[in-house]
């Protein structure tokens, strides 16, 4: 029978993360990448560029509207596609393609204690024009691998950057 409804009741309390997407936004015309400055009152890096992204949360999965079922199992399909798009409308003002193509992962323990699993995509830029969201973050820039270095950045943003451009302009 399939669930009627998302709980921890029966979840095994050391098998619990949250699960977060992060996506380097390229824009061919340019080849530069789409960073943004936290907030100076985020938990985590605070006044520190990062890359769009976010977690995915349990109203992103409607219990009464599965992509499918799978036999007694709920499916919900493109959920990280759609979370990083809606993140990066959200949280930098512009729009991407659907295609992700994945850069790497990191699991890491918040300070708050919270541990975390983040998986980093790269997508390209569709259209927009770049708006860091209010409150959430302060500035942004269009970077390529060499500017990047410029700015103080969550750990392993530059190498990503460079990856994606190496990515997407067929330089690997």
């Amino acid at each position: 029978m399939p669930a009627t409804k998302i709980s921890l009741q029966k979840a095994k309390e050391n098998k619990l993360f949250y699960f977060v997407a992060n996506v380097v936004v390229y824009r061919e015309s340019d080849k530069r990448c789409l960073i943004l400055k936290r907030s100076n009152q985020e938990k985590v890096h605070p006044g520190i560029y990062c890359v769009p992204g976010g977690k995915l949360e349990w109203g992103q999965m409607d219990i009464t509207k599965p992509t499918r079922l799978n036999g007694d199992v709920l499916d919900y399909e493109n959920a990280v596609e759609e979370l990083l798009v809606r993140e990066v409308k959200e949280e930098g003002g512009v729009d991407i393609e659907r295609d992700l193509k994945y850069i790497n992962s990191v699991a890491f323990v918040r300070p708050d204690e919270i541990p975390v699993v983040l998986v980093k995509f790269a997508a390209k830029y569709k259209s927009g024009e770049a708006k860091p969201e209010d409150g959430a973050f302060s500035d942004y820039a269009w970077v390529n691998a060499e500017e990047v270095k410029k700015y103080e950045c969550i750990k392993g943003i530059p190498e990503e950057i460079e990856k994606t451009i190496k990515l997407f302009s067929g330089n690997n």
